[in-house]
């Protein structure tokens, strides 16, 4: 007598799948991707860990050896002259991570990216270049984790999932935030939509890169965890002005360092020659200027946002001379930069808008980056991170609304437009940044 027509297993099927069928896929592909996320996570971490040490020392020297700023121009060619010899096909930097990303059937990263961009940054830094360090942890990260699909034979949509995984480990062991990076590099390459495929392997990939930064023994800048006052109407229309200066100052320097880099491109026909032109510049720039608080990352001034007020300009010659350095051929990330300006600007307003200063500098400090950077989500979890969850609310506000008004501007010219910020624009869907011309206002 039979009792069972179908296999016992069968009673727990769904739409179709087995549960023992869907429990083996899903462990396979659990199991698959950790081996992958363990190795992208330990070379992207280690070298985020050696970059750290290196932007340490380096920027521990230029300020007890103010002198070396006279190098900027020698720093510039240098910069400039090993990236026209050996790093041509690299010199895409992020936008070529995003490109590949965004067509996975694409020639591998050439893996020269890495050490070409860590020389550069870390010179760049060392002379007195305005820069940051974002760029430089996402490039070696992404480099070193493509050099893994053909070993392992990918296909081109692994691949993309790889190279997702690179970029979110080095921007996690950079900062110290696993969960913005996880989400940062699922947000990145396409405006308006994140890819939930790779949800996993991006956050095993930051999970085990910024644990094995740590592990070196290797810390993260602590700032401070802020206190929020009721949200109220004064203070709800208070966050959203902010962010609306928020936007404005990341669509600022969006459009300020394409510009320069353009102008550049247009004027000096020899690459190497474009940072030494603008090595002169700058040195005779912070010459004039007499301090050296805005150039380097300006960790002690983004600290001083949250407990001193500051001259109202900071924020606009952080903006300047970063846009400058970057766009006449310097190496670095814009990130931290605009976490300076964004900072600085919050600080700026607090005699204006009823809301505590620390507060204020938090909001800036992410929501200018996720204006510029078109990261809203992976932006309010960075301020969670960075200074406690009760800042979520102000900070998530903050952030949306910079993501809106900063419009289809934004620091990466190889992002693609896959939904609208508006419905007015929808027909930009489908088109790089890079295609869109945009003003200020």
């Amino acid at each position: 007598m039979t009792f069972f027509k179908k296999p016992v297993f069968s009673f727990f099927s769904f739409s179709g799948r087995s549960f023992p069928l869907d429990f083996y896929l899903n462990s396979k592909y659990l199991f698959r991707w950790l081996g992958l996320a363990l190795l992208v996570g330990v070379m992207a971490g280690s070298a985020s860990a050696l970059f750290l040490v290196l932007l340490d020392w380096v920027t521990h020297y230029r300020e007890t050896h103010t002198w070396i700023i006279w190098l900027l121009p020698v720093g510039g060619y240098l910069v400039g002259w090993s990236y026209h010899q050996w790093g041509r096909e690299a010199e895409g930097g992020n936008n070529l991570l995003l490109q590949s990303i965004q067509t996975p059937s694409s020639n591998k990263i050439p893996l020269v990216m890495a050490p070409l961009v860590l020389f550069g940054t870390v010179l760049t830094h060392l002379v007195g270049g305005s820069a940051g360090r974002e760029g430089t942890a996402v490039q070696m990260g992404g480099a070193l984790a493509d050099q893994l699909s053909p070993i392992f034979r990918l296909r081109p949509r692994d691949r993309k999932m790889l190279l997702i995984c690179g970029v979110s480990a080095g921007f996690a062991s950079v900062f110290g935030t696993p969960l913005a990076g996880a989400v940062f590099a699922l947000e990145v390459f396409l405006l308006g939509q994140l890819r939930y495929n790779a949800l996993l392997p991006s956050f095993l990939a930051a999970v085990i890169a910024n644990a094995v930064t740590s592990a070196w023994g290797v810390g993260h800048t602590v700032y401070p965890v802020v206190e929020v006052p009721p949200m109220t109407v004064w203070t709800l229309s208070a966050t959203l002005l902010a962010g609306i200066c928020f936007a404005l100052a990341a669509r600022l320097f969006s459009l300020a360092s394409h510009a320069v880099g353009s102008t550049f491109s247009k004027y000096v026909s020899y690459p190497p020659l474009r940072p030494v032109l603008g090595g002169v510049i700058l040195a005779v720039v912070i010459w004039a200027l007499g301090t050296t608080k805005y150039i380097g990352l300006g960790i002690p001034t983004i600290l001083a946002s949250f407990s001193t007020p500051l001259p109202t300009y900071d924020f606009l010659v952080k903006l300047a001379l970063t846009a400058f350095t970057l766009g006449c051929g310097f190496k670095g990330g814009e990130v931290t930069p605009l976490f300076f300006i964004g900072a600085t600007l919050g600080n700026a307003l607090f005699p204006w808008l009823p809301l505590p200063l620390e507060l204020l500098a938090a909001m800036g400090f992410v929501a200018v980056f996720a204006g510029a950077a078109n990261t809203p989500l992976a932006c309010l979890l960075m301020a969670m991170e960075l200074f406690g969850g009760s800042c979520g609310l102000y900070a998530g506000l903050a952030c949306v609304v910079a993501y809106l008004f900063s419009g289809h501007t934004g620091i990466y010219a190889a992002q693609v437009v896959k939904n609208s910020k508006h419905p007015y624009y929808a027909r930009e869907a489908g088109t790089r940044l890079a295609g869109i011309k945009r003003r200020l206002f």
